[in-house]
């Protein structure tokens, strides 16, 4: 592995090497990089959810399969009630009693009818149903004192699926009622994508796991467990590397033992131009390609990407919020591509601001912000890229363009919804 020293790569970042882009290229490359994952699993349906699926799967019978009831009542010809008043009700002979999960294989005939649960098939000779509670019951038989339509309160075999319709869409991601609906259709298993796999790590010789004791100059690795914890909640295959030490060499060996194991590797941390920004270096010392440095953005606009064979390197920035915000607007759309998803980024609107923002935006920046139920979007007191607690109950950015003045409340504002 070629010795890189830390002041060679800083020189080449003051040199100016690579042009700082835009969100919207960066996120381009990531996903041009970004291959989906191939290999695929069959999973039971309660394992399924959260994943992807890996093929169309269409209806392969009616939903429901056959007429039915929506109500508890009875089930007749409407044309036996064509006389029915309320001074001269019709008698109707009661001739079986179906619950759902039964079957009349009979025909009911003229003067006829079935007591019929919700749910129960309708049998042959039946196109309506009325209720229990509107007719008199009369020992063996019911009398109506009205005349019902054809049709009226009845369900049609397939009125939920039609026979052949896509239930699931390759790339889709499976949720409860996607698996609701797979169930409805007898499949007991569902074919996904595997789990995209992902190293996290953080990079600093002033991390401290949580546990030890705090010592003078150090801080505690919040950032590993930030990333760790939004890449389970995404449904990546997660391993914690830990924290590597601020070493080009060391770094780059770590991340190298992973290149065949993983399809990403993410760190936050060492991607500036200080002394110990170690990223620089680490690139070229893995014989990685780097795809882009410096986003036009704040936070986090110092953040490397490159790639080495088939794995995808994300360096993050080492602030908290800014190691926040570019995991959601860059990595996480590559991390969806790759998991097998086909709509993979972030939801925009229009809203209203709840609170003033009072500084002058010079260059683009996403501020920290709450969706209120009343539609406005409000924001915290503190928007420091060091500050991670505003960011908890954070769950949209507003998108600020470059030159824009001190923002009113009531200013109308571009939102990335989260």
């Amino acid at each position: 592995m070629p010795k890189i020293l830390y002041k060679d790569s800083y020189r080449n970042v003051r040199r100016g090497t690579m042009q700082d882009i835009e969100l919207e290229q960066a996120v381009e490359i990531l996903l041009a990089h970004a291959s989906p994952v191939t290999e695929t699993e069959d999973v039971p349906l309660l394992d399924a959810v959260g994943r992807v699926a890996a093929e169309d799967i269409k209806a392969g019978f009616d939903n429901p399969p056959f007429d039915r009831s929506p109500l508890d009542g009875y089930t007749f010809a409407a044309a036996s009630t064509c006389m029915a008043k309320a001074e001269s009700p019709v008698t109707l002979r009661v001739v079986a009693e179906e619950c759902a999960g039964d079957f009349f294989a009979g025909t009911v005939g003229a003067g006829e009818c079935v007591r019929i649960m919700t749910g129960g098939a309708i049998p042959q000779g039946c196109d309506c149903v009325v209720r229990q509670e509107d007719v008199r019951e009369d020992g063996d038989a019911i009398r109506v004192p009205f005349t019902s339509k054809p049709y009226e309160n009845y369900c049609y075999a397939g009125e939920d699926i039609k026979k052949g319709t896509v239930i699931l869409r390759q790339g889709q991601i499976i949720r409860a009622a996607q698996i609701a609906v797979l169930a409805s259709e007898g499949h007991a298993t569902v074919r996904v994508h595997r789990r995209v796999r992902v190293a996290v790590a953080s990079t600093g010789d002033e991390l401290l796991q949580p546990g030890e004791p705090l010592r003078p100059g150090k801080i505690y690795n919040s950032n590993l467990y930030l990333l760790a914890g939004r890449l389970k909640e995404l449904g990546a295959e997660v391993t914690v590397v830990g924290s590597v030490p601020d070493d080009v060499e060391r770094a780059a060996e770590v991340i190298a033992s992973y290149a065949d194991k993983v399809d990403v590797f993410l760190t936050s941390g060492g991607v500036s131009v200080g002394k110990k920004d170690i990223m620089h270096g680490v690139v070229p010392a893995l014989g990685a390609e780097r795809l882009f440095w410096r986003v036009c953005m704040k936070p986090g606009a110092p953040a490397i990407a490159y790639t080495r064979g088939r794995l995808l390197g994300i360096a993050l920035s080492g602030n908290p919020f800014a190691a926040f915000a570019t995991f959601e607007l860059m990595a996480k759309p590559a991390l969806l591509r790759i998991a097998g998803q086909t709509d993979v980024l972030p939801a925009r609107r229009r809203a209203v601001l709840a609170d003033a923002f009072p500084k002058e935006c010079l260059g683009r920046r996403f501020l920290r912000a709450r969706m209120e139920a009343d539609g406005r979007v409000s924001l915290p007191d503190q928007h420091e890229s060091g500050s991670l607690f505003s960011a908890a109950g954070c769950d949209a950015f507003v998108d600020v363009p470059a030159g824009t003045k001190p923002l009113a409340a009531g200013t109308e504002v571009e939102v990335v919804i989260l």
